[in-house]
């Protein structure tokens, strides 16, 4: 096909779409915008083989399914959920660049995706203006100097497809990023980023090195070229508030060449309680060699408390240090399992036993949720626990879970300003509410989604408060978003949700937004504002 037809077709689609909109809808689209943009994106590709690759229109035969295939929940996956009104799959750094500039250029809005992780939709889904995906999917290379203990690894690539690559080079080096395998790194690092391995090293953002984004000039810059403030600022802060980022140079971490996995499941409230009130107060103070998750769930409709952990050594070490401090988990022999560091991530992730290459595969998630998280800084009575515990009871909660994530550590060693994430030392453990449902639930979605805020607003006194913490990679778009765009207002309008998310450092992010993208051009419902408000009043 020739680029003229090419750009002769497009232009034909984009006429149908412009008569398509004079009928009554919430957003208005501009023809001659999206015409420019198209034409310009198509002049800078400069190859028609290069061009079909990228852009992706509705008239696609690919298209439904291409949006489809990283949604990694359902609640926006509906026939009403906004759709973009292109979907670009560049195929190397410059068709990125190429996306910024024109898109900037005729005030196209723009999502960037990797993993399509992001818990309420935005690197997929807008609401209030036309716009296309910029869907990194087929940058995903990732390069392994085993020598020096580093990794370049392209923001489409999955945390499941580097972890395969450095079980394929070496068993005792791993990386401190998530236990589900098809998060892509672009947001998860972006975010902070933590796993099993955050007691012992950290977030996954504390272990980048380098990156190569592209701003919103369209220039490719690395970590020297962008300068520290910038970099500081895309670990931990969202990168995109800020740029895409197209790749990461991370640093490895020792693990040993074995681990030992276990999990103990406790079906009685009474036995459960006490489990975990214990757990509050040891689980962040052990040896940081030792992670143990609390994870409350139904199963079978019978409400029941697992407790799966990671050792980063043999079996018989296990034993005597948790005979020893924290004798009220029963741990024995036959809970555990020794294994390769990258034999664990598979088993973490609830892969069974297979070979690590299932860490490769992208699937999609079936099940639509609403999250919310919370930081606890001091111990909870039992009695609190145990109306958790009756609230996963509750007919609405038959998928839900809690998650209770052991910080202590590594982390009480960073400083809370080192990166944008700021819930460091004084945080004993994190908690993640999940309320689920079936795909064919959607219409009674309100009713989960209200169990959730219940649960949430329960636990108001009993989590940190002054501000009440919330972790940016478990976005919740309950704590606020923009309305209209107002950019008089915004400051204000993002502080509030944004002191949340990263406390003091909400601040300095607003600082190097001003500085690297002052027109706001990477934007969605929760990004880092700029101080222009202030400049304008």
């Amino acid at each position: 096909m020739k680029l003229q037809s090419f750009f002769s077709s497009i232009l034909i689609f984009f006429t149908t779409i412009f008569l398509l909109v004079q009928t009554p809808h919430p957003v208005s689209a501009n023809q001659s915008n999206h015409v420019g943009f198209l034409q310009c994106l198509s002049f800078r590709l400069n190859d028609t083989n290069i061009v079909s690759k990228v852009i992706h229109t509705l008239n696609d035969s690919n298209f439904s399914s291409l949006l489809a295939s990283s949604i990694q929940n359902p609640r926006f996956s509906t026939p009403d959920t906004p759709k973009p009104i292109l979907i670009l799959t560049p195929v190397q750094p410059s068709d990125v660049q190429s996306a910024v500039k024109c898109s900037r250029r005729y005030g196209i809005h723009v999502r960037t995706r990797s993993g399509g992780h992001d818990y309420e939709g935005l690197s997929y889904v807008t609401h209030n203006k036309p716009f296309v995906v910029l869907d990194l999917r087929n940058l995903r290379s990732i390069t392994i100097d085993v020598n020096n203990r580093t990794v370049w690894v392209q923001t489409g690539a999955t945390i499941g497809e580097l972890y395969y690559e450095i079980g394929k080079k070496s068993r005792t080096l791993g990386f401190p990023a998530g236990v589900c395998p098809t998060v892509g790194v672009g947001g998860h690092f972006s975010g902070g980023g933590y796993g099993t391995l955050l007691r012992k090293h950290g977030l996954a953002a504390d272990h980048v090195i380098d990156a190569l984004v592209v701003d919103a000039r369209g220039r490719i810059l690395e970590r020297r070229e962008m300068g520290e403030d910038f970099f500081w600022a895309i670990r931990g802060g969202g990168g995109s508030s800020f740029c895409v980022v197209l790749s990461w140079k991370i640093r490895l971490v020792d693990v040993p060449s074995t681990v030992t996995v276990f999990n103990v499941t406790k079906f009685s409230e009474q036995s459960a309680l006490k489990i975990i009130h214990q757990w509050q107060f040891v689980s962040d103070k052990v040896s940081d060699d030792l992670f143990v998750r609390v994870m409350l769930q139904r199963y079978k409709n019978v409400v029941r408390a697992s407790f799966p952990g990671l050792y980063l050594g043999p079996v018989n070490n296990l034993l005597r240090l948790v005979n020893r401090e924290f004798p009220e988990l029963g741990l024995v022999k036959e809970d555990c399992k020794e294994m390769s560091w990258i034999e664990s991530v598979v088993w973490f992730a609830e892969l069974g036993e297979v070979p690590t290459d299932v860490l490769q595969r992208r699937t999609r998630a079936s099940l639509a949720f609403k999250a919310k998280s919370d930081f606890v800084q001091e111990p909870m009575p039992e009695i609190v626990i145990s109306k958790m515990w009756k609230r996963l009871q509750e007919p609405e909660a038959e998928l839900a879970q809690l998650i209770f994530t052991p910080f202590g550590g590594k982390m009480s060693e960073i400083g809370d300003y080192e990166t944008p994430f700021p819930h460091r030392g004084g945080n004993m453990y994190e908690i993640q509410y999940l309320s689920y449902w079936r795909r064919e639930e959607g219409e009674e979605k309100e009713k989960y989604m209200r169990w959730v805020e219940r649960v949430y607003d329960e636990m108001s006194e009993f989590v940190a408060r002054s501000p009440r913490g919330a972790y940016i990679n478990l976005r919740d778009l309950d704590l606020g978003m923009y309305v209209g765009d107002d950019k008089r207002s915004k400051y204000e309008e993002g502080k509030s949700w944004g002191v949340k998310y990263f406390k003091n450092n909400f601040e300095r992010l607003v600082r190097v937004k001003t500085s690297v993208d002052p027109f706001d051009f990477f934007c969605d419902e929760q990004s880092i504002p700029t101080f222009r408000s202030v400049e304008v009043i």
